[in-house]
Parts: C-alpha cells; structure tokens; sequence
C-alpha cells in the first residue's frame, strides 16, 4: 500500500497535456503511487493539424476532437480556466463564474502545457477584425465567412464591393499559414461551380510573410516547390511585407525591403481591399502565465535541461508555453505539435524520476521531419533524410496524421470523409451556430392610440 500518494497536476488539455497524462497513465494508472488530475478550458483534445482541412469543409468538426475523458480515463478532468498558479503553496485556482464555483487544487507535482494563443503585436484594429486559426470555433467561423461572402458576391453589382468579397487574405507564410491557404484554394475554386456569376479568376487568395521565404525552417528546394505550385494555381505569395493595420475592409501593408541605415526610410506602403484577413503570424503566451510568479522570458517559461523550473523544482513546463533552449544551435526551439509531444514523454519521465528518487534525463530533440499539404492533393516532406514532394509527399502526410489520430472511431470517419473528399465537391451550407435572439413584437399604434 502507498503511504504517500503524491499529487500530480496537469495544465492544459492539448497534445502535450495528454500526451503527459498518457504516460503517467502507464506508470500510476493500476498501482498508484500518483493521483493524477488535468485542467482545461476545453474538455476535449483538438487535433490543431487538421483545423484547415475543417475550415474548408473536407473534415466534418466533431472529427477532430476527442474527449479528454475517453482517452484519459485514469486522469480526475477539471474543465475551466485558471485563474491563478501559486507556486509556493502549490495550488492552483479554477475562476468561477455564475455557474461554475470557483475550485482551488493542491499538488505535489506540476505540469504546465497551456500552449499559447494568437499574438497581434499590439495591432487592435487586426484582432478585432481579423480571422484566426487557433480553435474549433475559429475553423468554423472562418468556414461560414466564406460561403457568407460568396453568397454576398454572387448578387453583388458593385465592382469594389465585390472584389472586396473575392479577396482573400492569408497573413503568415508558415506552415499554418500554407496549409490554411492552400485548403482555403480548393474550398472557393470548388465553390464557384454553384455560383453562376463568379468564376475562378475572380476569387483571390493572397499569402503577405514577412520573411523572404515561405514555411520558414523547410528544405529550401521543397519550399520553392510548394510556391511555384501555388502560384500556378493562381494565389498570390507576396514576400517581405508586414500588415499594419486592418480595419475590416481594406489591409495596410508595409514593404520591408531593406534600406541603407543612414537613409530615409522609404518603405513602400500599400493596400488590399478584401472583407477577410485570415491570421497566422504569430503566437505568445496565455495571459494567466504572463501574470504568475514563474521566470519568463518573451512571455514563456524559462526551464533547464530536464524541463524543469530551477526556482520551483517538481514543476515542469512544456509544449508552446515553454522556452528551452537549444544547447547546439543556442536558440529557443519553436512551438510545434511534434516537439511538444518528445518534451511531454521526457516530463512524465523525469517525474516518474523524482518520485522514485532515479536519475532525471536531459531533453534531446531529434527531429522526425517535417510535413505540410498544400492542396490539390499535392505536399512536402522532409522524413528518414528524404526530401519529397507532389503526391507521394500529400500520401505520406495523410498517413503520418491519420496513424497519430488518438481513437480508432475518429481514424475511420476522418479516413472516410478524406475518401468522399475525392469524389464529391465541398458542401457549401453555411451553418450559424450562434443562438438566434427571438425577434420582437411591436403594437401597431391604432388611430385611437394616435390621440395621445
């Protein structure tokens, strides 16, 4: 019997959380030596790599997501958000509302993996008008914004209205940003067969980087592919230019050619009429790690060689919330699903390490390769030193994803839609998922009643 059960948290509910639980699952699920407990704003897994193909109508909703409770089912599941994390009375605080009352939770043990959210640089006009592709929601709105603006479009006699309908707008030339493009692509030229006045010339997308490449961080030979077939399919891949400002129909753009130091600076400054701006440009940290007394820097949390907190030992952050720097290249590692799940195995594995009083390990990143679509059943890879590209790549990235699908019930419906995909065309219903308000009557005032 275990005299001493120790107490281990889990923040957060997205592949690094779960992926943590799991292993923890395997080591104190039938023989505790640990009560295990996980906290999340949402009660499911988002499967965040196949978001685009959900924007674009491929993927039903409900098949990317996967209940916490079904495939953690050893882990007690806090659904809520975090109000506060007290590192020196280890607790944690749930916020409370009208209908949820607020929870405090001790542990022995902490991991945090509350992954990130969209960074606007400050940009308000841009977050207020902006679409992203962080969430389920976001996926779904963005889906119902296009058909919104094709249905708008298709009765529209205004030149300059409509054109403002057609364009849209891609801000980031990474890999979210690519793969959103490219879905988004297919989606609208599919769409246009049932609308009669639009043809596929006058639908627009167009990518604005910031940098001079697009899918910073790929194999150049393979990124230069993926922006030739793009643009032969007719988008528009604008490099080195910077968004300033957005104010819902027009986008502000800044050219970021370099200039001598000493000169003035003369950067080109133009514009885009367009109704949607969907971003991708940049993450930062969740607002309740930039208000805790962890250690931080650029707004993640600082942790050593085994992901650990050096102030705070026993308590390990992983995943997009967490700045752990490379001791080969001496550079932060970037937020992506495939480090935050190595970074996960080795936290349960250090904190299994502590319990039992065994020697901790070092994090050691090893890259598995890198993967991206880019519609029309085309993509690149970088897997076993190999770089490949077209359909075979598009064949592997499927493969690759569909086998990291966590249920076998969500593989074979994700699996099924992609087969329909081949011989159907995307449904273009656009479904409000917002509660409608119950409209108003009104007394008609009567002839009487105008004698007042």
């Amino acid at each position: 019997m275990v005299k001493n059960k120790k107490k281990i948290v889990i923040l957060g509910s997205g592949f690094a959380a779960v992926e943590c639980a799991k292993k923890l699952e395997k080591e104190f699920g039938n023989d505790p030596e640990g009560e295990l407990t996980m906290v999340g704003e949402d009660n499911f897994l988002l499967f965040t790599p196949m978001l685009p193909q959900v924007a674009s109508g491929m993927i039903e909703t409900r098949h990317i997501v996967f209940p916490i409770r079904t495939i953690c089912k050893k882990t007690k599941f806090y659904e809520g958000r975090i109000k506060n994390i007290d590192p020196h009375g280890k607790l944690v605080t749930l916020w409370g509302t009208r209908e949820k009352r607020s929870i405090s939770i001790n542990y022995d043990f902490l991991v945090v993996a509350l992954g990130s959210e969209t960074n606007f640089f400050g940009m308000a006009d841009v977050e207020k008008n902006a679409y992203t592709m962080k969430t389920l929601n976001d996926a779904i709105l963005l889906r119902n914004r296009i058909i919104d603006m094709l249905e708008q479009a298709e009765n529209e006699t205004d030149p300059i209205l409509r054109k403002g309908m057609l364009n849209f707008v891609v801000v980031g030339g990474g890999y979210a940003g690519i793969e959103t493009a490219g879905e988004l692509l297919d989606l609208l030229f599919d769409a246009t067969k049932h609308y009669p006045t639009i043809q596929k010339e006058d639908v627009k997308v167009i990518v604005l980087e910031a940098m001079g490449e697009i899918l910073g961080g790929a194999n150049k030979k393979l990124a230069n592919f993926a922006k030739e077939q793009l643009t032969k399919r007719g988008m528009n891949i604008q490099l080195k230019k910077a968004v300033t400002s957005f104010d819902g129909n027009e986008v502000m753009i800044k050219s970021l050619d370099e200039t001598p130091k000493d000169s003035i600076d003369q950067s080109e400054v133009s514009s885009i009429i367009t109704k949607t701006l969907i971003w991708t440009a940049g993450i930062t940290s969740v607002s309740t790690i930039k208000r805790s007394m962890f250690k931080t820097d650029k707004g993640k949390i600082v942790v050593n060689k085994f992901l650990e907190l050096k102030e705070f030992p026993g308590v390990f952050a992983i995943g997009d919330c967490a700045l752990f720097v490379d001791p080969i290249t001496n550079r932060p590692l970037p937020p992506t699903a495939q480090i935050a799940e190595a970074q996960a195995k080795l936290a349960a594995k250090n904190l299994i390490a502590i319990i039992k009083n065994s020697e901790k390990e070092k994090f050691v990143y090893q890259s598995k390769g890198q993967l991206a679509i880019i519609g029309k059943r085309t993509g690149i890879a970088t897997i076993l030193g190999m770089n490949i590209s077209g359909f075979l790549a598009w064949l592997i990235w499927r493969n690759v994803y569909l086998s990291k699908v966590p249920t076998f019930d969500k593989k074979t419906r994700v699996f099924l839609d992609w087969m329909i995909d081949l011989f159907f065309d995307r449904d273009v219903s656009r479904l409000n998922y917002i509660k409608r308000e119950t409209e108003k009557e009104y007394k008609l005032l009567d002839e009487v009643d105008d004698l007042w």
